[in-house]
């Protein structure tokens, strides 16, 4: 199905990260988390999304944050914001499309806010899976599953996710499915994409750091 080294060999010509703007994923309810925005939820002193900025940014050419809520504390730590365009909390189709709109590059990177280990290779392996199978968007996989929200997304797909969205699509897996998927290969570490979706995976992940940073 997809390559299985433990260091994937580039191909030799490769997209470059200044063809790409990243957009961290931080629009919606955050329901399971007692209606707080996961976003400025805090772990190990910085804000969940700190911790995604952190990782993402050394990534892309740019980076945006699509948020619908609290839009000043996002403001705040200095970079552009983007609004969902439909109203309601419709997920993160309608995010990225957000931000499919007003990038100035190529492709779109995105990933979730509430994922603290989030790959330092995820733009480099997902461009080079792109190239490599010839896709039409790429995609993490984790050796099991498919790991939808965490792609590279040409920005050529805008109008076909529009007419998504205005057929009544919220499912994010479901459109990437509809397309020739590129997949990213991370068998390797498929703890990097482990979300924290609620107050008792926030107590275990902090657990967890706190084992390891003594």
């Amino acid at each position: 199905m997809y390559n299985n080294p433990n260091i994937p060999q580039l191909p030799s010509m490769m997209i470059d990260s200044r063809q790409i703007t990243a957009v961290i994923l931080a629009g919606g309810r955050g329901s399971r988390m007692g209606g707080r925005d996961k976003g400025l939820v805090k772990l190990g002193g910085k804000t969940m999304i700190e911790h995604v900025i952190a990782a993402l940014a050394p990534q892309a050419g740019g980076l945006m944050i699509n948020a619908n809520r609290n839009l000043a504390d996002y403001q705040a730590l200095g970079y552009p914001v983007v609004r969902d365009e439909l109203d309601g909390f419709q997920g993160p189709l309608a995010g990225i499309l957000a931000a499919l709109h007003v990038i100035p590059s190529q492709y779109l990177l995105c990933a979730p806010c509430d994922v603290p280990g989030l790959p330092a290779d995820l733009g480099q392996r997902l461009a080079a899976a792109l190239l490599d199978q010839q896709g039409e968007m790429a995609v993490a996989h984790d050796g099991k599953s498919l790991q939808p929200a965490f792609a590279l997304i040409p920005v050529a797909l805008q109008q076909d996710l529009q007419a998504c969205l205005l057929r009544g699509e919220r499912k994010l897996r479901a459109w990437c499915k509809a397309h020739r998927l590129a997949l990213a290969d991370y068998s390797d570490q498929p703890e990097s994409f482990a979300n924290i979706n609620d107050a008792a995976e926030l107590r275990r992940f902090e657990e967890k750091q706190g084992r390891y940073t003594r």
